[in-house]
Formats: structure tokens, sequence, C-alpha cells
């Protein structure tokens, strides 16, 4: 069984036993491949020419790294400061297996220098030491492979500096082929590490978001940011381009097998794990048909079995009965692991929760797994120390995680989740990579969240890249997983939103948003301006706001019309595939009338009232009390009516209806000075509800809806129902 798709983001848990909010169903992908021959090895090619080049100094503006690396063997040339400590380097921009270097010396050239590499930029090996060279051509064989070349020099050979018409780097251009060979967990307690073929591992990844179907388009570019695997919830017969085109750029993949109550508490339905044994069964043969399609798949790193169903499972069951489908469903997970082992003995099994506290259920009921997985976000840096209070004797890998989640941070003045910052997001990530690396023989990676595209609430909460613009976050796991960003043309960076005024801008009406923004690398700079409805309405879709610029970055933006805490989002776009994107709350409320509501708290009477529908009982009154947090709501038919009584006839100039979404499409305004004889003083039969404001020159005692057809299938409910006078 494939897990439900879906576009949403994910619902996320802290690693706390407390349950969480959930943000939306979990990308529940489905991915999978057939098993291909590894590609061949490519032909020596040339690696540097045209690279990004640094070095240690410069004699000159003339003499910069960049000459050295340009082709021209005997016009340009790179020359360093007259000291023996100096070094130049080039960016492969990938990792690449290396056959040699090749120094073309100008005259000041270096007598003892090693030749580095590095992965990273920052972690350096010695691939060649050179003593007593004579200058000329020093063609060097070396091996291995990396991403960063360096030239270290140790002595000069005269009184200059060093001086290089050109340095080349020969080897694949396909770069490193995928590791091959078994997976295994290795090491001992506190000691592990992860191997592919016998070679340390450590899992660089990240949770895979795009269709299948367009994987091919999509890996390169996580190869080019130092990914080297990407994780799926799911896994069934439209996984093969994804693996297929993982293993063509030398990635792996983290297979997975959706169970419910996948995606913590609220999501995925719910299973009787200590009875179900029908659903065990079809479970446990339909993973087993996967495992067997696709363990000898180049792409292949691991089976993981279930996401944060120990947390979810309380959305199904509490108290001792809780207790017994957790002991249960870790049970399954054993059986399951136990089986995959049985077809599969060269990849590791594991499971995923978002919760530290599941481990000791694993612990205790699920010994056949070979590591542990945690989905964390805000409270990574915690797992470290739940895995030593735990007392655990087994590794685990980070399958979620970035920056804090909607559950964990502090609500701002409206009463919502303060989402980060674009620069406190990628801090987030760079954290979690500390973390994670920090716990070392223990953490043996992660596949960090998220490589998606939709343009959403929850896109924009989480997603690297949505509507494929890259972030700040996007940068920043770049840096963490390659080294570097050197070269990069990065985002516009916004700081300092403010929306005025944050807690009461009038429906319908403009409030202000302005924000100081910045491109690093000085693009033209493109401002567009987002509202999503999640709070107020429950639609995630980011929608085009109107508005207008006033200058210096600042907008007016005509809020919705209806009621509620919207997010309002600036997103800045360079033009070269990036964008900036800041995002504040705003509360919309029902425009001021001016004059006095002269309706407030009198008798009311209607037609019908619902006695105890959802929030209900919803009487008359309530759209009369001045509070839209309570409503009016009549019988589900056509015609209705509610009234006012004002006491006695009096001036009356505005009238003002906040309705519910079951509004009214067409209705009438009738006034009266008996109750008995009325004369309607407004028709419409074009109604959409939210706010509609009505001017009424006209003196009455009593004041009329006449309701004739609804908005939608169920009846009429106002909020508030204001006579303004």
């Amino acid at each position: 069984m494939s897990p439900p798709p879906s576009t949403a983001a994910p619902a996320r848990r802290t690693r706390g036993a407390a349950a969480a909010l959930t943000l939306g169903a979990l990308l529940a992908s489905s991915l999978t491949a057939l098993a291909s021959a590894p590609a061949a090895s490519a032909a020596e090619s040339l690696l540097s020419q045209g690279k990004t080049a640094i070095a240690s100094s410069s004699e000159g503006a003339a003499f910069s790294a960049a000459a050295a690396v340009d082709g021209n063997l005997t016009g340009t040339r790179w020359a360093s400061q007259w000291s023996d400590a100096q070094w130049f380097q080039v960016d492969l921009g990938a990792t690449k297996d290396l056959s040699r270097v090749v120094l073309t010396w100008e005259g000041a050239y270096g007598k003892n220098y090693e030749i580095q590499v590095s992965d990273n930029g920052t972690d350096w090996r010695t691939a060649k030491t050179v003593t007593g060279s004579d200058g000329g051509t020093d063609d060097l064989a070396i091996s291995g492979s990396g991403r960063y070349v360096r030239m270290n020099g140790l002595v000069r050979s005269g009184g200059y500096g060093y001086s290089l018409w050109e340095f080349q780097v020969y080897g694949e251009s396909g770069g490193t082929n995928p590791p091959q060979g078994a997976v295994r967990v290795a090491g001992s307690q506190g000691n592990w590490q992860l191997t592919v073929g016998g070679q340390p591992y450590t899992v660089k990844g990240l949770t895979w978001g795009p269709a299948m179907a367009d994987a091919a388009r999509y890996m390169p570019d996580l190869k080019s940011m130092g990914v080297n695997t990407v994780r799926t919830w799911g896994t069934d017969a439209s996984s093969k381009p994804l693996l297929d085109a993982a293993a063509a750029q030398g990635l792996k993949v983290m297979n997975g097998f959706w169970l419910q109550p996948g995606g913590g508490p609220g999501s995925g339905g719910c299973v009787n794990y200590v009875t179900d044994t029908t659903y065990k069964s079809t479970m446990l043969t339909e993973f087993a048909k996967w495992v067997d399609t696709y363990k000898s798949h180049p792409a292949t790193l691991m089976w993981n079995v279930g996401n944060e169903s120990v947390l979810g499972l309380q959305n199904c069951y509490s108290g001792t009965e809780l207790e017994a489908q957790r002991n249960a469903y870790t049970t399954f997970v054993n059986d399951v692991a136990k089986k995959i082992h049985s077809i599969d003995p060269d990849h590791p099994v594991t499971s995923t929760d978002a919760w530290t506290g599941a481990w000791p259920y694993y612990k205790r009921n699920a010994p056949d797994l070979d590591l542990y997985s945690m989905n964390a976000y805000g409270d990574i840096c915690g797992v470290r120390q739940d895995w030593i209070d735990g007392g655990y004797n087994k590794p685990y890998i980070i399958t979620e995680t970035g920056n804090a989640g909607e559950w964990e941070v502090p609500d701002d003045v409206n009463g919502i989740p303060d989402e980060p910052t674009d620069v406190q997001k990628a801090e987030g990530y760079t954290k979690a990579w500390d973390c994670i690396t920090g716990h070392r023989g223990v953490a043996l990676g992660a596949t960090m969240f998220h490589y998606g595209l939709e343009h959403d609430f929850g896109g924009v909460w989480f997603n690297l890249l949505p509507d494929g613009l890259k972030r700040l976050s996007y940068y920043a796991v770049k840096k963490a997983y390659a080294g570097s960003t050197t070269g990069d043309n990065t985002p516009p960076v916004i700081t300092n939103m403010t929306v005025t005024p944050a807690t009461a801008a009038p429906a319908g009406r403009e409030f202000t948003v302005r924000a100081d923004i910045r491109d690093p690398d000085g693009d033209p700079i493109t401002p567009k301006i987002y509202l999503s409805g999640n709070y107020a309405n429950g639609d995630k879709r980011l929608v085009d706001a109107q508005y207008r610029s006033l200058g210096n970055n600042t907008f007016a933006v005509t809020a919705p019309e209806k009621l509620g805490v919207w997010k309002v989002y600036i997103q800045a776009e360079d033009g070269r595939g990036n964008a900036g994107i800041e995002t504040k709350s705003v509360k919309v409320v029902a425009p001021p009338v001016t004059g006095t509501n002269i309706a407030l708290n009198r008798p009311a009477t209607a037609s019908s009232a619902q006695a105890s529908y959802g929030d209900c009982p919803c009487p008359a009154s309530n759209a009369f009390d001045g509070n839209t947090g309570t409503r009016w709501a009549s019988d589900w038919s056509d015609p209705q009516w509610i009234q006012v009584d004002l006491g006695s006839a009096k001036p009356i100039r505005t009238l003002q209806l906040v309705w519910d979404p079951a509004y009214a499409k067409s209705y009438e305004v009738q006034v009266s000075d008996n109750g008995t004889t009325w004369r309607t003083v407004h028709t419409t039969t074009t109604g959409n509800g939210d706010i509609d404001t009505i001017e009424a020159a006209t003196t009455a005692r009593y004041v009329k809806l006449q309701l004739t057809a609804r908005g939608t299938g169920w009846g009429y409910s106002l909020h508030e129902f204001g006579v303004y006078s």
C-alpha cells in the first residue's frame, strides 16, 4: 500500500511527550525504481577551467586567482605576496573523482608544497607532497575524490612569491560514482558509522517533494548542494524515476513505508494494532513486495518503516489502551524489520517518530531495527541528551529537521504562531546540522526538511525552494553539506517587516506593510505581496494581494473582506532564481462606523435559531451583543428573518452586517414603526458574505432582515447586525 498523496506541509512535533499542533497532512510521497547497473566511468576531463578560484593573497588586481584557471597558459597568471605561507585553491563545483593536477609555474615557483583535497573547503587531506620542485610544469598523479583542490605553499624557490600560469585539475567529469556494496551499521556502542561497500557514509540528505516524474530534472541540483541522500515516505511502483535519477547522480534513497496513523496527531486514520491482523498482514505483504523489487537497486540506502505513528496513536487512543497500541505497533515494526532482513540482508531498517518518548517502545519491542530515526525541529539539539539519558544501544538518523515549526514558536500579537524570519530559518538549518554532527559516533546524518516546491502556507514555512525559488535556507543547507556557497548568487534579504495596524485592519480597506529589503549581489529586486487565510478560513493557499506601492518598500494593501487573522507575505525576487520571503499577521476587523450602534443589546427575535449544531445555541440576541465571536444561526431553509427592536423610533444612517460563512445571497432590509407594517430600504440579490455596510437614511423603531436566498447549503448566520444613528 502506498501512502496517501498530499501537497500540504507535514504535521511536525516536538521531541517532548506533549501532543502538538498539526500543520497539515504529511507529504506522503511514493517513490521507487528498478535496479540498474552502475554508470561506466567517464574519460579523464579538465575539471578546473573557469571554476571559482581563491587564494591567500595576490600581488595585485592583475594577478588574481581566477587568472590561473582561465585556460591561458602564457598570458595571465596568479601571483601571491612575497612570503612562504601562501595557498591557491579551486572549487570544482561538486565532488569529483580526481586523477592528476598540473601546475604550470611562472619563474616564481614553489619549491616545497602540498596538493590538498577537501569535500567542504574546511577539512583538508594531503593528496601529494612535493619537495625540491624545479619549476616549469609539475604533472602530479593523485587519487580519490573531492570538490576543492589546493596548492598549499610551504617554501618558495626565491625571493618572490608563488606564481602560476595555470592550475589544472583532471578527473572524471561525471563526478563520483554511487558508492556500491552492502550498507551496514558498523562499529560499537557510541562509535558507530554507516558504511556503503565498506566505506564510511554520512547521510547528507533532504526529504523529497517534487513529482517522481521530475526526479531527473531536480536531482542534479541536489547533487550540487552536496546532498547524497533523499528520503521518501512511501515506496511502490511509482518510485522508479526517483531511484533511477538518484543513481545516475550518485545519490542514495531512504525508501519509506507508510503506516497509519502516519504524520503524528490528527493524521492518517486509526488502526487497531492489537487486533487488526488483516491490516498488518496486508502491509507486511506489500512492503515485502517492494523490498524484493528494489533491494538490488544501486540507489537503495535503507528502509524506513512508518512515520510518527507512536506519537500519532494518541490521536486514536488513550490510557492503558494507548499503551497497548504503542507496544503492538512497535512489535509490528519489528515483524516488518525481520521480514525485510530475510529478503534483503544488505540494507539496514529503521523507523521514524517525532518524539524521543517513542524510543523506549522500540528498545523494548523492536530489537531487529538496525538504527532509530527521529524528526526534530526547534528542539533538535535536545535529541542527543535524550539518547544519553535513555541508555540506548543503537545509533540514529535525523529524518526531518530544519527551522522551528508552528508548534514550537511563541504566539504573536494576534495570538497565532510567530513564523521565523528567513534569516532565522537559515540559522535553524545550520544549528541543526551542527547538533547532528556534534553527536559523533551516534548520529549518522540527516535528511533535512524539505526539498519542496509548494508555494502555500506550509511551503513558505518549510520549503527550501517554494515555487522553484531558492531561499536563504537552501544556501544554508548547501553550505552545511558542500562546505561553501562561494560564487553563488544568493537571495534578497528582508528584515524589519511591519504591518500597520497589525491588530485592527478594517475589512476591505487599506493597511500598510513595509520592510527593509536588500540584495547581497546588487541585483534588481521585484517585490510581491501575498495573503493567506489559513487562520481565518482554513485556506492554506497564497493568493495575490491587491496592493499599491508607496515607495521605499512600503505598500498599501487592501485587507480581505473576511474577518479574522490573516498572514501577509512580502516576496522579494532577484530575477536569478532566488527569493526572500517574510511574513507577519494582520487581524482583519469590521470597518469602523461613525455614530452609535443603537441596536447593541436590544431585544431581538428571529424566524428560527439553531439550538445545538456546532458552536450553538445561536439565538438572535447573539447578532446584537457586540461580539464577533458569537453568532445567530437559522434553520437550513428559505425564507428566514431576524429583527431588532430599538425601543422607539430613532434616526438610522448606516447598517453593518458581519456574516458567518453561511451568508445571504438575496435579502431585503426592512424597517417599521410598529412591528407590523414594513417598508423596504435596501434590496440585494448579489450578496457575497463577509461584511455588508449599507447606507439607509431613515427613521424607525424596528429593523428587520428578510432573507430569501441562501448563499450556501446551510442556513443564514450573522456574527453582528449593527444599526447606527
